[in-house]
């Protein structure tokens, strides 16, 4: 007997792949259709934030509006870290530097050729 293929379903899930996009087709490590492409587009100011909200009163300085790479995103934030003496990370294309370092964070950013804005309190 021969079977028809129902337009309303997809797979799901496959024993040799794993699980399936339910968008292209393709398992979820191949999957090109949901991750971002590129560089994200924003309005070419960087932005210095602080931010204190759930981290227990630790405050951090926040620098978002990027055109960078992840990789390229990272090497920056290691010369940010290293020029404030502070650690800190990289979260979803944000810099994020342990403590108030707005001021020289914006000072270096300039000097690097980027437009920048202190933002928030």
């Amino acid at each position: 007997m021969l079977m028809q293929k129902n337009k309303n379903s997809s797979l799901v899930y496959s024993t040799d792949h794993g699980k399936v996009c339910p968008g292209c087709g393709k398992p979820t490590a191949q999957c090109a259709c949901g991750k971002p492409q590129g560089i994200p587009k924003n309005d070419g100011i960087v932005r210095i934030a602080r931010q204190i909200r759930g981290r227990k009163g630790k405050g951090v300085s926040c620098v978002t509006g990027l055109p960078l790479s992840a990789e390229k995103l990272e090497a920056l934030a290691k010369q940010l870290k290293q020029r404030c003496g502070a650690g800190g990370t990289v979260k979803d294309g944000v810099i994020e530097i342990q403590g108030d370092h707005r001021d020289l964070l914006a000072l270096e950013l300039k000097k690097l050729g980027y437009t920048v804005k202190l933002s928030g309190g």
